[in-house]
């Protein structure tokens, strides 16, 4: 009688949950990387991740201390919040990243409008 191979199932990354450590905090290599959140809501997404060097950067670099916040947003989210889990940095890095891209497409749409607005408010004025 033949007997099947036994499958294996893959063992989840095992990993020290280091996250609101600081800057000793390891990030996990799967959370290393471009932050949406960070980017689009840079300021207001630094102060709420307690991320006081990407706060100051926004406020006085403008797109530089925007695009910082995207490279380090991560890093510092971890190092700065308590995670029960990659998951949940993820879930909670995601809805920060859903929110920024929904607030900069409202923002872009009122300024067309604005913008249209006055167009036909100056051309009704000649």
């Amino acid at each position: 009688m033949v007997q099947a191979a036994p499958t294996l199932t893959p063992t989840p990354t095992v990993y020290d949950n280091t996250s609101g450590q600081g800057p000793q905090a390891v990030v996990p290599a799967e959370l290393q990387g471009w932050s949406w959140g960070g980017f689009l809501l840079h300021w207001i997404w630094a102060a709420v991740h307690k991320a006081w060097l990407g706060f100051a950067l926004s406020f006085f670099l403008g797109i530089v201390g925007m695009v910082f916040c995207g490279i380090k947003g991560n890093e510092w989210a971890w190092q700065n919040n308590h995670y029960e889990s990659v998951e949940q940095f993820r879930e909670i890095q995601g809805k920060w990243s859903k929110w920024g891209v929904i607030l900069w497409l409202a923002s872009f749409a009122l300024s067309l409008v604005v913008t249209l607005l006055a167009v036909i408010i100056a051309a009704a004025n000649r």
